[in-house]
């Protein structure tokens, strides 16, 4: 997992790359000169050629995971269904910018479309972090509850004003565990671990309140970075712990569930507008279907990839839920631009969850 691959080969990707083909992950070691080379090539292979519009998808997903799996299907999808006006080109494993570079891109009007966290739409809407906060869930339905109510749609409408077209909110891949060299029951057990998390103020703060140093890397750098002794862990889903080979690294999985694994699918308001109403109703229905297919196969192999990480010899741990919950409640009082009373409401909403 997470193998090198020469500059060389990344520029050719990005140059050559068809809709929808599997791309590899980018070279960790790479200067910033040739990443910038890679994404500026990007950008400009992204504008109408021929009469096709073609539009990166960038996401943090490695080809194993189950959400780059189902990337592809929605992309293979939309372009045969648009008869050749769109060509929507996937990029797994953070071969092009994600996270907070990636939004950069949605916000900035590139022809991108960019799949990840939830939380760094909070970088633009500050009030996304208050409904996925730490122990906010205990099951996808309550989030998906809370997404689709007004309090979802209200925050949808605020990214739109900041350049942001939201397709989906969607896109579960499992609640968030600790993935570490020893177990972890208690917030105790997580003083002096060097834990990576994304470049996020929310889980940031959620690991700190959870007894350990936040480490903030991307992700396709915590393979070596583990190997290496860099980080003492990170956290993440069955999925993703199984997909991306970390098992291979760290052998205890201690289920915490302080956080919904979740990414949302942004592209730039101004790349929308620029859609025909055909194409854009392709895109969204085939990314909706896209979440339910996810989804489905989320519930499918969290049970099965459970079974072989177990044969694979990781052993699993119950967490002490209560304690990280107490321990984590200062995390909601850290964020001085939310909207004053939007946690409570949240709260107050998700008590309408039958």
């Amino acid at each position: 997992m997470f193998k090198k691959r020469t500059i060389g080969f990344i520029m050719a990707m990005a140059l050559v790359f068809s809709a929808c083909g599997g791309a590899k992950k980018a070279d960790n070691d790479a200067d910033k000169k040739n990443e910038k080379e890679v994404v500026e090539t990007a950008k400009d292979s992204g504008e109408k050629t021929e009469g096709k519009r073609v539009i990166k998808v960038s996401t943090k997903f490695v080809d194993d995971e189950q959400t780059a799996k189902s990337l592809v299907k929605v992309c293979k999808n939309i372009n045969e269904r648009s008869n050749g006006s769109l060509e929507l080109q996937l990029f797994t494993g953070g071969i092009l910018p994600i996270g907070k570079d990636g939004m950069e891109q949605v916000v900035s009007g590139s022809d991108w479309i960019l799949v990840d966290g939830v939380n760094f739409l909070g970088d633009y809407v500050p009030d996304y972090n208050a409904i996925t906060g730490p122990f906010l869930y205990k099951t996808f339905d309550e989030y998906f509850h809370i997404v689709k109510s007004d309090i979802g749609q209200e925050l949808n409408k605020k990214a739109e004003e900041q350049g942001i077209k939201v397709l989906s909110l969607d896109w579960v891949f499992g609640f968030r565990n600790m993935e570490t060299k020893k177990p972890i029951k208690t917030p105790e057990d997580m003083k002096g671990l060097n834990i990576r998390v994304p470049t996020s103020q929310l889980y940031t703060y959620t690991l700190e309140a959870m007894g350990a140093n936040p480490v903030s890397m991307p992700y396709p750098d915590t393979y070596a970075a583990l190997q290496q002794g860099v980080i003492d862990g990170v956290e993440g889903s069955i999925l993703s712990y199984y997909g991306t080979g970390q098992y291979e690294n760290v052998k205890e999985y201690s289920l915490t569930k302080h956080l919904l694994g979740v990414s949302a699918v942004s592209i730039s308001t101004k790349v929308w507008d620029e859609l025909t109403e055909e194409q854009r109703t392709i895109i969204q229905e085939e990314f909706d279907k896209g979440a339910e297919e996810n989804l489905a196969e989320t519930n499918k192999l969290e049970e099965e990839y459970t079974q072989k990480l177990k044969e694979l010899g990781v052993n699993f741990h119950e967490a002490d839920i209560p304690k990280f919950q107490e321990a984590t409640k200062s995390v909601y009082t850290k964020f001085d631009k939310w909207t004053p009373g939007i946690y409570e409401r949240v709260l107050e909403e998700l008590k309408n969850v039958k």
